[in-house]
């Protein structure tokens, strides 16, 4: 039905869809980097600073980091698909870390009954 939202496992199955379509869809970086950028970790710098700066502080991201990538060999197209691959990344960390604490809370409400 048009305009309806998905119950809980509808959504965690929409967002899984997506996590998986990032990391292993058709892309122009390989699976390895958009898994690490995901990850933000095991990449090498400049790479590193731009990723860990869009998944932990993207106020701070700069064109200048988006140059040194270039630099370092990597096409715009690249560069697009890491920086999804870190954002959603750090949003499904806090999306789970999320439904962790909705969960002790219920269970800790559930106790106190």
């Amino acid at each position: 039905m048009e305009g309806t939202m998905p119950d809980e496992d509808g959504k965690r199955a929409l967002h899984q869809a997506l996590v998986d379509r990032i990391l292993h869809g058709d892309g122009s970086a390989s699976v390895q980097q958009r898994a690490q950028a995901f990850r933000n970790e095991g990449l090498s710098p400049p790479l590193s600073t731009l990723v860990s700066k869009v998944a932990t502080s993207p106020a701070l991201v700069t064109d200048a980091d988006f140059t040194a990538a270039e630099k370092a060999g990597l096409s715009e197209d690249q560069l697009f698909e890491l920086v999804i691959c870190a954002a959603v990344g750090h949003s499904t960390r806090l999306y789970e870390a999320g439904l962790a604490a909705l969960a002790t809370a219920a269970a800790a409400d559930g106790e106190a009954r």
